[in-house]
């Protein structure tokens, strides 16, 4: 039986996203986004994922993309769904699960639980709730 380390640093980050990004580029609903809509360059692209994923889970601060406004042009290209959200947070949460085990993990697979409808609902603004005023 192996047993499963938590995520301790950017080597491991880097591992579970070039595992992840290498399942989504495949995966038959949402790779399209990643090969074809976007057209990523893989390698300068994962550089980008572990700052954003490193600086999630361990504050480093390394993170400047702009990663709502990409988010919103992928969209204006090709409608982004709940069904393409949920798979993707289905491949992520299997990346970390088959690699992964302890409080780290579990914040990592938290995390992408909140930014899913947090994404979501910013690139469908329609859907959150009118504030009135009395």
């Amino acid at each position: 039986m192996v047993v499963q380390r938590d995520i301790e640093n950017r080597e491991d980050i880097a591992r579970l996203i070039r595992g992840f990004y290498t399942h989504a580029m495949q995966d038959e609903l949402i790779g399209p986004f990643f090969t074809e809509i976007a057209a990523i360059n893989l390698e300068e692209h994962l550089p980008v994922m572990y700052d954003f994923w490193e600086n999630l889970l361990f504050q480093t601060g390394a993170y400047r993309g702009g990663m709502m406004y990409k988010h919103i042009l992928l969209d204006r290209q090709k409608k982004l769904e709940k069904i393409h959200f949920a798979r993707w947070l289905e491949l992520f949460e299997q990346e970390v699960d088959q690699h992964f085990n302890g409080p780290v993990a579990e914040d990592a697979k938290s995390r992408a639980r909140s930014i899913v409808p947090s994404l979501y609902l910013k690139l469908n603004p329609a859907f959150l709730p009118m504030t009135r005023k009395e």
